[in-house]
């Protein structure tokens, strides 16, 4: 990889409101990983999971529970570390745009009717963090220095 590229990669535009955003929603987005791919937390498991995935037509079901699980979950630990924030959020949003059609937009906005709001949420926030980066007190920010 190029410098040029690398620090393209590790650059950010984000203060501290990024640590505000990183922290939170990589702890969240670890959590329901876990759920997926570990069964913690009360979550189905990697094999409920797939299960469940196949069954709204998502298919197949344990590459599907891979992917969303690993997102979720790796993804969140580097957005918390602020490590490869970047990709690790865009690959978080892309998770939930994925969970919001297939699964919430029918239900409508709100939570309490399986809706679509808390999904969106995390959406934007990671979209945001696409957009600028991991910002102050971040790996990605360490690195950028040195480069």
């Amino acid at each position: 990889m190029t410098t040029q590229a690398m620090k393209t990669l590790f650059y950010t535009t984000g203060g501290y409101s990024a640590l505000a955003l990183r922290v939170p929603v990589g702890l969240i987005l670890a959590a329901h990983g876990a759920q997926k791919l570990f069964g913690w937390f009360g979550g189905y498991g990697l094999a409920g999971t797939a299960q469940w995935l196949e069954s709204i037509g998502l298919a197949p079901g344990m590459l599907m529970a891979l992917l969303a699980g690993g997102a979720e979950f790796f993804g969140g630990l580097a957005l918390m570390l602020g490590l490869l924030t970047r990709p690790a959020a865009l690959a978080s949003a892309f998770t939930m745009l994925v969970a919001i059609v297939s699964v919430h937009l029918g239900n409508g906005l709100f939570l309490a009717n399986d809706g679509y709001e808390f999904g969106l949420a995390l959406l934007a926030a990671t979209v945001a963090l696409t957009l600028q980066g991991a910002g102050r007190l971040s790996v990605d920010g360490l690195v950028a220095k040195r480069l």
